[in-house]
């Protein structure tokens, strides 16, 4: 456990329950703090090509906590019914192709505003999902407050998010804090289909087809880091004595051909076959700098990218097999 706190008879909302990392958060409270209650808000995923949702029942099935379905754009009502103590808000539209910035920025930004009145009228503590995405293609190692140039509008709508986060903490009496996430993986993101994680993307490849297709030359790299850190870091920002907004990694970046050559050591041999990158807004290079996370909110990284690989290869054994 993160938290030395036991959470009996605490109320904790996680929206976007149903998502990657929101389910991941609902199944650790579950498991170590059985005496809170726990509210998934999802949306659940429709059947459409151009879907806005990521949530899948499938995340939630050894989930035993109360679920709501409700749309963050349109149902906030529930919310305000609602009695908690945590809000942990993970819903949004993440996919970083998605062109359409007025959805995109109401979605994303707008009910998150809204989110934010609720939240602080029940003087509940609020911990969000920002993005590293916020950084555009500045250069690393990234640092909040300096390189914030997004390339796309989801990066744009995760910096309006924090922005507005500041403002509203100078009228919380909570702490209210923004997590910007830089590459997760790790179980739990299969339904995220194209935008999980490469070294999701890539295990599948070289298990169903023997071989792999990256963007040329395999030379970009990102600060890669796993599920289990990006919920200790969200569970350790419950106990933030004052607001603010950090970087969640691992703290060093990895190339794409390094994922390679680590999945070949536990997979065997695939072909790679480099590919021309048709996104003009793709990130070359991400590195967190985590010491601001670490001083605040004592997170600590337990998963480089060897640990992490070697400890996802059996799911990704698993999905290969469906």
């Amino acid at each position: 456990m993160f938290t030395p706190n036991t959470l009996e008879n605490k109320t904790i909302v996680i929206t976007g329950g149903a998502g990657f990392i929101g389910s991941n958060l609902a199944m650790y409270f579950q498991t170590h703090h059985p005496k809170a209650r726990v509210i998934v808000i999802d949306k659940f995923r429709e059947q459409t090509p151009t879907t806005t949702s990521l949530g899948h029942f499938k995340n939630l099935l050894d989930f035993n906590g109360e679920i709501i379905t409700a749309d963050i754009t349109k149902d906030l009502g529930i919310l305000k019914k609602l009695d908690f103590d945590y809000l942990f808000h993970q819903a949004a539209i993440s996919d970083t192709t998605n062109l359409n910035q007025e959805l995109v920025m109401k979605t994303n930004h707008q009910a998150f505003i809204k989110l934010l009145k609720i939240a602080i009228k029940k003087d509940a503590r609020v911990i969000y999902a920002s993005s590293a995405g916020v950084y555009g293609n500045t250069p690393a190692p990234n640092k909040v407050g300096f390189g914030q140039r997004p390339e796309n509008v989801y990066g744009f709508s995760k910096l309006c998010m924090d922005k507005s986060a500041l403002d509203f903490a100078l009228e919380s009496f909570m702490p209210i804090v923004g997590l910007r996430y830089f590459n997760v993986y790790g179980p739990g993101e299969f339904y995220k289909h194209k935008t999980a994680s490469m070294v999701l993307q890539l295990g599948l490849q070289a298990l169903q087809h023997k071989e792999v297709k990256l963007f040329e030359f395999g030379e970009q790299k990102r600060d890669f880091v796993y599920i289990d850190d990006v919920i200790q870091a969200c569970v350790k920002a419950m106990d933030a004595s004052t607001s603010g907004v950090y970087n969640v990694g691992y703290g060093k970046s990895r190339s794409y051909n390094d994922i390679v050559r680590l999945l070949q050591a536990h997979l065997g041999e695939f072909k790679v076959t480099y590919i021309k990158n048709p996104y003009d807004f793709f990130q070359e290079h991400t590195c967190a700098d985590i010491a601001p996370t670490h001083a605040d909110l004592d997170y600590a990284p337990a998963y480089d990218l060897e640990r992490g690989i070697q400890a996802y290869i059996p799911t990704i054994k698993d999905l290969a097999k469906c």
